[in-house]
């Protein structure tokens, strides 16, 4: 991609939306307008196939037109007026597993639980968010974060490119990137950061970073040899070699192997790292940048003096980070996700342009996919702690979003009596509304608990194989409220899989208001855009 090519393409279709208001000539993507001179000489886009993120695809059109309309209708900050922004994102996170969290967490506190909210739940403004890609009504995380930071959707498994390539296709994909928000944000001068439980090379934290038609190409030994060939690049690689402004400011989470040659032995582990072309890029990092420095567990990430470290990068395993549940027991010590949340904004708030941070709660998606609610829910509570945190370390000129990439398959049922433990079996009322002595059972007698899942592994604890029993157990023979426990499903499947419902959204700050009703995902990213002039600020910044 060339820099001045692709900020211009995004200035044009401001421009064209302006002339055509809804962008008619976007809507068949048949034929993509011709900017005028970039500054590198090019029309400012790739070519004559029509295909450019920004002029001709229907869902940047279309958002971007939502977001206009919005906001000469509503009460409504002007353009521009947020200085910061903060996404969240809770991996999987919908609403099903926001009601069950927020009940786990009052729980927690010896409360009934019902009542109480999680610290985002508060905010001002919220709305539903169709999570559907561009060729699945249920997606994975690729396309999902893709549009939440591009404005474009796309297919799934693919990463920050448009619905014109082909998944696993290299060429397929040169040509029709996608600019996510951070890198405009990067562009106007801007601090940015990326932080999350999962791998920092996993599919949502790396939408915001990089693009690649196969979202499972983490390193060069993932890639096949043809793509390598062609040109295209690993994802950990685009990290450390990202182009725009000065460079991605702080980088935490897990994915550290996908860092380290092969050659190279972990410092937790006893395992040689994944890379196969020799690059060490936790040391390419601090080559890179004079200012910057390389941790790899707590002590040392606590010990970074944030006030004179301008590049933090913080990988804490070997690939995903432990689940807030197991944060404790591990040897080499990891930070918690606010820990990591605050000091991202200790050293992104130095910068007077202002910043983009993205945080990801990675590790909701896996413990649900693992048929495990009680992690689940826990780590819902940390992401809950961390937009905490942000909300008393960000200014008034900060918008914040939290929402959720795509919703899981993940069922509260049953009529539980108020304040019956979230994780526990049902116990419903007696005929007079009280309390009832003995749990519910089922058509044959049996217990059941109130969370549960429509497929999965289904019954059994930690790592037990998957129960392809026909009939249930007996949950009065078992602890279901311990953390390993894994809740029963309907269909078996070796993995719990995502639901295609929506998910919430919730903002505070400038342009908050222009999230509300039930709007498509990737209008997020326009709504991104329009509080903080990214694209304007970015062009103006190249000048």
């Amino acid at each position: 991609m060339k820099l001045n090519a692709i900020v211009l393409a995004m200035t044009t279709a401001i421009a064209a939306l302006a002339l055509t208001g809804c962008g008619d000539d976007g809507e068949n993507g048949a034929v993509g307008a011709t900017g005028p001179a970039g500054q590198n000489g090019t029309n400012g886009q790739n070519g004559n196939d029509g295909r450019d993120h920004t002029a001709v695809n229907q869902w940047f059109t279309q958002g971007q037109a939502t977001v206009a309309n919005a906001s000469e209708t509503s009460v409504s900050d002007p353009k521009g007026r947020a200085k910061n922004i903060i996404l969240f994102v809770g991996d999987g996170m919908g609403v099903s597993t926001l009601t069950a969290a927020r009940i786990y967490q009052g729980q927690q506190r010896g409360e009934s639980g019902e009542e109480n909210r999680l610290s985002f739940e508060t905010f001002p403004y919220s709305g539903l968010v169709k999570t559907y890609s561009s060729n699945q009504q249920t997606p994975d995380s690729a396309p999902t974060m893709s549009a939440i930071v591009s404005g474009v959707k796309t297919k799934d498994g693919i990463i920050s490119v448009s619905d014109a390539a082909i998944r696993g296709n290299c060429t397929s994909g040169q040509g029709n990137e996608v600019m996510s928000a951070l890198e405009l944000a990067e562009i106007a001068g801007m601090s940015t950061g990326v932080v999350s439980t999962a791998r920092l090379t996993h599919a949502t934290p790396a939408a915001t970073y990089s693009h690649s038609v196969e979202r499972n190409w983490e390193s060069d030994r993932d890639m096949p040899q043809a793509a390598l060939d062609a040109g295209c690049h690993d994802i950990a690689s685009q990290l450390i070699d990202f182009p725009y402004g000065d460079g991605i400011e702080v980088a935490l989470g897990g994915g550290r192997s996908y860092f380290m040659p092969n050659t190279v032995t972990d410092p937790e582990y006893a395992r040689a790292g994944r890379r196969n072309d020799g690059r060490n890029l936790t040391t390419e990092w601090t080559s890179k940048y004079s200012d910057g420095a390389y941790v790899w567990n707590r002590e040392q990430f606590l010990a970074v003096d944030t006030s004179t470290t301008h590049h933090l990068l913080g990988l804490f395993e070997n690939s995903h980070m432990q689940y807030e549940a197991d944060r404790a027991d591990d040897a080499a010590g990891e930070p918690s996700l606010a820990e990591m949340t605050s000091r991202a904004l200790d050293v992104l708030k130095q910068n007077d342009k202002g910043y983009f941070l993205m945080v990801e709660a990675g590790r909701i998606d896996h413990a649900h996919h693992a048929g495990n609610a009680s992690r689940a829910l826990q780590d819902t509570v940390a992401l809950s702690e961390a937009v905490r945190v942000a909300m008393e370390k960000a200014d008034n000129d900060t918008l914040i979003l939290v929402t959720a990439d795509h919703s899981h398959v993940f069922t509260i049922a049953g009529y539980p009596v108020r304040g019956n433990p979230i994780l526990g079996l049902v116990r419903g009322v007696d005929d007079s509304g009280e309390a009832a002595a003995t749990y519910t059972t089922d058509s044959n007698g049996m217990p059941y608990t109130t969370l549960g899942y429509a497929n999965g592994p289904g019954f059994g604890f930690g790592s037990d194989a998957m129960n392809t029993d026909s009939y249930r157990p007996d949950l009065n023979l078992y602890n279901v409220t311990d953390v390993d426990y894994r809740q029963e499903a309907t269909v078996p499947m070796d993995s719990e899989t995502h639901a295609g419902e929506d998910v919430a959204v919730y903002a505070r700050g400038p342009g908050a208001q222009l999230v509300t009703g039930s709007v498509e995902q990737n209008l997020l990213f326009h709504v991104m855009n329009y509080a903080g002039d990214l694209a304007a600020r970015a062009e103006a910044n190249q000048n």
